[in-house]
């Protein structure tokens, strides 16, 4: 079977978070599976340019990658380039696999899709989410969905939710759409490799280390976990990630204010095995989300063993609290402080849950596991098309 993924960014663009970590993986692992993968993408990084060829695939991981370039309209991901490709080649594919909403290369390749008879589906990957929507562009949001989006979504083969929350926040817009189907993201456990037989040594000073890892943006909840801190005070908080907006300049202005700047370390970018590295040095991971379709830096937390900290508006919060790999509480500061504290000073509690989200990965989140269920579903949808 011959498999398009059409997504707006891809490796090496990994500043774009979660979502280029998953779809290569996804990618990867079909691909290891037997299926012919293919991936139309942008060399969009940023406000510069992935160091990529372009018009040509590329061969990333076993996976056949082209990139076009986006020169107008880059929030948008426009690609005229993309677009004559499409037009030519679109035919050539038994499915096509379309990452995202609200953007260019999404209405491209469903409507080249549609004039060419082959199926597609569509994974929102969480950007159809009404509080998303309601606090960031919500006018032109409304008018694409008007637009674009609903027939898009309309004449899709099937829909990919990553998590019950993003199925749940989908049905809730009522759109006139095959019924969605869940199946998660994976991680490669083989790249992790197994998970430390002691906990982490505490810095010095301190009790323990506890981190944030993922963009720094609003959405995600620092500004309540850096107040939480307040119950923390011989704990040191390890913020990593991608700041796209500037956003770290007002949460070290409000530790500064709250007196928490000398237990709060702003790290920065961390890639590869520094990630790894990281993620190893903390005692638990915080993911205090006001929303998050998925969580993948959960499940890369869990994989290395370490006791997860998420609020129930992350997309993981039901599988942790059934797999007892964390916990999950309300992100108000006075709620989450005192949780974590709690969590902290529990150490066999701490090593029970690390030992249970290894656990979890290893029988439901592979790639292996993931590709195979969504080789099936492919099957399905191309015989009934």
């Amino acid at each position: 079977m011959r498999v398009l993924h059409v997504v707006p960014s891809y490796a090496p663009a990994w500043r774009y978070g979660g979502t280029i970590h998953a779809v290569h993986g996804q990618c990867k692992a079909l691909a290891e599976s037997g299926l012919d993968i293919h991936v139309y993408t942008t060399n969009v990084d940023g406000d510069g340019d992935s160091d990529v060829p372009l018009e040509r695939p590329v061969d990333v991981d076993g996976v056949q990658v082209t990139y076009f370039p986006s020169r107008r309209l880059r929030r948008l991901y426009y690609s005229p380039r993309m677009a004559a490709a499409l037009r030519g080649r679109v035919g050539e594919f038994d499915l096509l696999h379309l990452h995202s909403v609200f953007l260019w290369p999404t209405w491209a390749a469903a409507r080249q899709a549609g004039r060419a008879g082959v199926p597609y589906i569509v994974a929102p990957e969480g950007m159809l989410v009404r509080e998303l929507i309601r606090r960031k562009s919500r006018l032109a949001k409304q008018l694409w969905i008007r637009l674009i989006e609903r027939r898009s979504l309309r004449l899709a083969a099937g829909i990919q939710t990553t998590s019950p929350r993003e199925l749940e926040e989908f049905k809730r817009f009522g759109f006139e759409a095959v019924e969605p189907f869940l199946i998660p993201h994976g991680i490669d456990i083989e790249e992790i490799g197994p998970p430390p037989s002691r906990p982490p040594a505490p810095p010095r000073g301190r009790r323990a280390r506890i981190l944030f890892l993922g963009r720094i943006s609003w959405e995600k909840g620092l500004d309540r976990l850096i107040p939480a801190m307040r119950h923390l005070a011989d704990v040191e908080l390890v913020i990593a990630g991608n700041d796209e907006s500037g956003y770290s300049e007002s949460l070290q202005e409000l530790a500064r204010r709250l007196g928490l700047l000398d237990q709060i370390i702003f790290k920065g970018p961390v890639l590869g095995g520094e990630k790894w590295k990281l993620i190893r040095s903390a005692a638990l991971l915080v993911l205090p989300s006001y929303s998050e379709n998925f969580g993948m830096v959960a499940l890369e937390a869990m994989a290395v063993g370490r006791p997860v900290v998420v609020t129930p508006e992350v997309g993981l919060a039901d599988m942790v609290a059934e797999a007892d790999s964390g916990i999950v509480v309300a992100g108000e500061p006075d709620k989450l402080g005192p949780a974590i504290d709690a969590l902290l000073r529990d150490r066999g509690q701490l090593r029970r849950k690390a030992a249970n989200g290894r656990r979890a990965i290893e029988e439901r989140f592979t790639w292996e596991s993931v590709a195979g269920q969504l080789r099936r579903k492919y099957e399905e949808i191309v015989q009934r098309a």
